[in-house]
């Protein structure tokens, strides 16, 4: 018999294995896949966006559903924890834009590495096999075989990704066992987009520039800086993942995304721009003026939208016509259908519902001994190293919760 198995070799998973091992727990962590980390090896492009160089509070203001749900796991467990966790661990970390923390070498492996070798150290059985039922006090695999033990630590991830192993299976153990699972969304996913400019603009990746986000009441939901992509199935890139967060209800909202392309300028000074512009090139052609302004790519999508015709003379271009395209270089619409299919998503919105799971040992309230941790659970947060901090925090408080509970548990 092991006091602990845990079941999901990701973050939370192998967080919440070292925790309970460390605490003088045994402890077998169950894998699906043939290595564990295999979702960590994407993150950050291949980088490993850590965790974020900021406050628990930063932390929580950055997720977007149930935030004060991780109070106490993320005053526990900061960022700087992490930092020092991993620092300890022999991983060099650096502080890059938007307080984004890397490993120096820029490799995510080098963070599943120290996870992994950490396990080894502290004698922690990694067994390759998939969890298809849990017992009071047992979990069996699909090979047949039960491995007993007094508490199970639930940290299998959630949809997004499945080549990783995240495939629901943690959401169907829950339910069986009592628990009501929030509906499943993408999170962090590109948007589709009906509007046929999108696809002329394939690959175009725009830096600097400026998205709002408003619902067909005109509020907005979202307004940040930075680079989003043009696609040929509508928009992805950094701020167009996370403002998909924030667009959570197309079964019945309607939203728009408006691209301020020029977002250092005001008005008045891109006008002032325009003008200039117009006037030195006063004999070139619109097309080819408008090169000094936008991306090749963007050109013509500007001048058909602005209806101006591309062989038109600089010099020809009425106030009316100016005007359009002033307005289009501040607010370039693009209308958004739905986010791509949760495969595509880097992480899965709902969960595992927060109010029946004790955020300070993240055990179960219908089920004691029983633990979750990361993904499964009804949090998730934007881009930038927030969904990973949730998991070494949560992943933290499991390991501790249960490591405690075998602890004051009679034989």
């Amino acid at each position: 018999m092991t006091d602990i198995v845990v079941v999901g070799g990701g973050a939370a998973g192998m967080m919440a294995a070292v925790t309970a091992a460390r605490m003088g727990a045994s402890v077998t962590l169950v894998e699906r896949n043939r290595k564990v980390g295999r979702k960590l090896y994407i993150t950050g492009k291949g980088r490993c966006n850590v965790t974020n160089h900021c406050s628990p509070e930063e932390v929580r203001a950055a997720v977007s559903r149930n935030g004060k749900f991780l109070y106490s796991a993320l005053e526990h467990t900061p960022p700087a924890w992490a930092e020092e966790f991993f620092e300890a661990l022999g991983v060099p970390l650096k502080v890059e834009r938007g307080n984004r923390v890397f490993p120096v070498s820029d490799k995510s492996a080098d963070i599943i590495d120290a996870l992994f070798f950490e396990l080894k150290r502290l004698k922690v059985p990694v067994i390759q096999g998939r969890v298809v039922r849990i017992h009071a006090q047992a979990v069996e695999l699909e090979s047949g075989d039960r491995l007993s033990c007094k508490a199970v630590i639930l940290a299998t991830g959630g949809l997004s990704y499945p080549a990783t192993g995240s495939t629901g299976d943690g959401h169907r153990l829950a339910r069986e066992l009592g628990h009501t699972v929030v509906d499943i969304k993408p999170s962090l996913a590109p948007l589709e987009s009906p509007d046929p400019f999108c696809g002329k603009m394939q690959g175009l990746a725009l830096k600097n520039v400026a998205l709002t986000v408003k619902n067909q009441k005109k509020k907005t939901v979202f307004q940040e800086q930075g680079e989003l992509l043009f696609t040929h199935f509508g928009l992805s890139g950094p701020l167009v993942l996370s403002a998909s967060a924030h667009m959570r209800d197309f079964d019945k909202e309607q939203y728009t995304c408006a691209i301020d392309l020029k977002p250092a300028l005001d008005e008045a000074d891109l006008d002032a721009r325009l003008v200039r512009e117009l006037t030195a090139g006063a004999n070139k052609d619109m097309d080819n003026l408008m090169g000094a302004l936008a991306p090749r790519l963007l050109v013509p999508v500007l001048l058909e939208r602005a209806d101006i015709p591309g062989n038109k003379k600089a010099h020809d271009l009425t106030k009316g016509e100016r005007r359009r395209l002033l307005e289009l270089f501040k607010s370039f619409t693009v209308a958004v259908s739905g986010p791509r299919p949760i495969e595509e998503a880097i992480i899965t919105s709902g969960g595992v519902k927060t109010s029946e799971v004790d955020p300070k040992t993240m055990m179960s309230k219908k089920v004691s001994g029983l633990f979750f941790a990361g993904e499964l659970l009804d949090v998730d947060a934007c881009t930038g190293g927030f969904n990973l901090q949730i998991a070494w925090a949560t992943g933290r408080a499991a390991g501790e919760g249960a490591a405690a509970f075998i602890n004051q548990r009679p034989e």
